[in-house]
């Protein structure tokens, strides 16, 4: 894991997104199902990401997750069944990124919010992980996870 961590200011980002509840056990599953439903429909309407796929943890319940599976886009695009518009919204940010196997990437959430709770910022109980690399690409101990949590 990096040990830089960034305070930033965010404009409101645009995504196309599925919202479910899961446990962590059946994580892997959830994230397949959505991601392959948004890359599907984008495919359809002959549109392409426009940043690093990313899941939003609204609660850190292990046995009821409530995430957000998404992909940013560069303009506004209908959401269609399961897929919907929805955005980052625009704000503060504290961020670090981690590289390494996903199962390890406990003590990067430990190391910022330690940094977080140091600088007397205050976290609005949302946090994303942005996948700027993938297991199809590189080994385990290469993946690069950017993790943020979104600001009071």
């Amino acid at each position: 894991m990096t040990n830089t961590f960034e305070l930033t200011e965010q404009k409101e980002q645009t995504v196309l997104s599925v919202r479910t509840r899961t446990p962590v056990g059946n994580l892997t599953a959830a994230l397949g199902k959505a991601y392959g439903s948004i890359f599907a429909y984008l495919g359809q309407m002959g549109e392409t990401p426009a940043g690093a796929p990313f899941v939003a943890y609204y609660n850190m319940d292990m046995q009821d997750l409530d995430i957000e599976i998404g992909v940013p886009v560069s303009k506004p695009i209908t959401g269609r069944g399961e897929v919907n518009q929805s955005s980052i919204p625009a704000g503060k940010q504290a961020s670090c990124v981690y590289k390494g196997p996903y199962a390890e990437i406990g003590p990067a959430y430990d190391a910022l919010t330690k940094w977080i709770a140091e600088s007397k910022l205050v976290p609005s109980g949302v946090c994303y992980e942005f996948y700027l690399n993938s297991p199809g690409e590189v080994p385990d101990s290469e993946l690069l996870t950017k993790i943020v949590f979104l600001l009071r």
